[in-house]
């Protein structure tokens, strides 16, 4: 396929689902620390997860207005290398990592207008996902990718929202975004995903 993309893979909750994401070809594997997350992982179980890991796969650590002291810590115990955070967090919280860790700030997508939030910010990449009240991400729906096409001038796009084997495709032709992010799109249920879906998302990734 002509175009190809990295691909992160979210929500990693144990090493059979890491280690067969990573074997398909995954460039990053993402584990959520926030414990209202139905995907939630603790960082002992993720550092076990990590230790495992080929050396070029990027495991990611997903949190929610956690504080930065703790975003270090964790980072530190699991040997994450990449934050990707999903709340309110501020241009100075984000610079408040940068020093020791790749930043992602996600933002939620509702609106042409809400990727102008991105131009206050300096970090390694943006991830834009679905807009849905009191939800910070994971929402499994997607949004319109003519606003991802423009946010790419503001940064480094990861896409996310939704996006499954039936759709990423078309994802990656319309937006060529720096990077795709998919979790609940390959699942069988909350935390464990579907080897087979996997395997076909993959393909579709040009992977």
């Amino acid at each position: 396929m002509s175009n190809k993309s990295r691909v992160k893979i979210c929500g990693i909750t144990n090493l059979e689902d890491a280690l067969k994401a990573a074997e398909l070809g995954a460039d990053a594997l993402g584990f959520i620390f926030y414990k209202l997350s139905p995907r939630h992982i603790s960082p002992r179980t993720a550092a076990l997860i990590v230790r495992e890991l080929p050396p070029f796969v990027v495991p990611v650590g997903v949190f929610v207005d956690e504080e930065p002291g703790k975003v270090a810590s964790v980072a530190a115990e699991t040997g994450i290398s990449a934050v990707q955070l999903h709340g309110s967090e501020t241009p100075e919280y984000c610079e408040r990592l940068m020093g020791s860790l790749k930043v992602i700030k996600a933002v939620r997508i509702k609106e042409r207008s809400d990727i102008m939030r991105l131009r206050s910010y300096n970090v390694s990449a943006f991830l834009l996902d679905t807009f849905r009240e009191g939800v910070p991400g994971g929402t499994g729906e997607t949004f319109d990718w003519e606003i991802a096409l423009e946010a790419k001038a503001l940064g480094r796009v990861i896409l996310s929202g939704g996006l499954n084997p039936g759709n990423v495709r078309e994802a990656i032709e319309k937006v060529e975004p720096y990077a795709i992010d998919a979790s609940s799109g390959l699942e069988t249920k909350p935390g464990k995903k579907d080897h087979k879906k996997l395997e076909k998302f993959m393909e579709q990734t040009g992977k």
